[in-house]
């Protein structure tokens, strides 16, 4: 699931939290890293779950207002359809689905109160009304439902506020979640086990994110060295830790990863410290990573 931008973010997650946290064993980069990498897909299934106990809600809805004394005409005519349509359905009675939420600890991560706030809001929402009006619950109705109700949830802060209580480094995450959410509604209903396919590491993990870890933390002390001298007039102490961090990953790409272009490492590591790092971030690694690249050439490294 994960793209490499979202490994080389992880990474420097990592590295920075070794550095603040000082870790003494390479396999505890390792477990850190493995850790960030599985919360993306619990990131992932965390989303989807929100999405489906907001629309199971409406069946809780509809019974509370069947035990009323004096129902009104409203809570007479009332369905539970966000809750009764086959996308919906689909999701709930899939074991599988359940005991993944169960597995990745998800469930312990859904306020029922929050739920219940979301629903509440979103019946009075333009699309639900839309949806409500036509009585259409077929696939493709309840399908396009639901994205308009994802994209609803990402404006509201008990939604965000969820996310970041247990995941607050979900940033780094969030465009690659949302597009698999979305990938995933517009394909239900799908296999039972759909989700296991955002819950392998695959490439980007196993073949670049490991291998570049692994290469920075060995290398550390041989990197500083390399780097020290193209710093423009800079101690290496002074320059950022973020900025050194990334300047230290790139240099393992230049020399570890040849099918990379190093113009695409350059550009992805200044892109990646514009939201990571300090304002004048961007022009200062470009600047040395340009020179160390002309450097590695010259040495034949590159």
């Amino acid at each position: 699931m994960l793209s490499r931008r979202n490994v080389r973010i992880k990474i420097m997650q990592v590295l920075y939290a070794a550095q603040r946290q000082q870790f003494k064993s390479p396999r505890a980069y390792e477990s850190l890293f493995i850790q960030m990498v599985d919360n993306s897909y619990k990131l992932y299934l965390q989303n989807l779950l929100i999405i489906q106990r907001v629309c199971e809600y409406a069946k809780h809805d509809l019974a509370t207002r069947r035990a009323k004394l004096r129902p009104t005409a409203e809570d007479k005519a009332f369905q539970a359809i966000l809750a009764d349509n086959p996308i919906v359905s689909f999701l709930s009675d899939n074991n599988e689905l359940s005991r993944a939420y169960e597995q990745a600890g998800v469930k312990r991560t859904i306020d029922a109160d929050q739920i219940q706030g979301l629903y509440r809001d979103f019946l009075t929402t333009e699309a639900y009304q839309e949806y409500l009006t036509k009585g259409d619950t077929t696939s493709a109705s309840s399908i396009s439902l639901l994205l308009k109700l994802y994209k609803w949830l990402q404006s509201q802060e008990l939604f965000l506020g969820m996310i970041e209580d247990h995941f607050p480094l979900w940033s780094g995450d969030k465009s690659l979640v949302i597009g698999a959410i979305k990938k995933t509604i517009k394909a239900l209903p799908a296999e039972q086990d759909f989700y296991k396919a955002y819950q392998n590491h695959g490439e980007a993990v196993l073949e670049f994110g490991q291998p570049l870890l692994k290469f920075v933390v060995e290398s550390d002390d041989a990197l500083l060295e390399r780097i020290k001298p193209l710093l423009q007039n800079w101690e290496a102490e002074r320059v950022a830790i973020i900025d050194m961090i990334l300047i230290k990953m790139a240099v393992g790409e230049f020399t570890q990863f040849p099918a990379i272009a190093p113009e695409v490492t350059i550009n992805e590591y200044v892109d990646i410290s514009k939201s990571y790092s300090t304002d004048k971030s961007r022009e200062f690694i470009n600047g040395v990573l340009d020179n160390l690249r002309k450097e590695l050439q010259k040495d034949g490294l590159v």
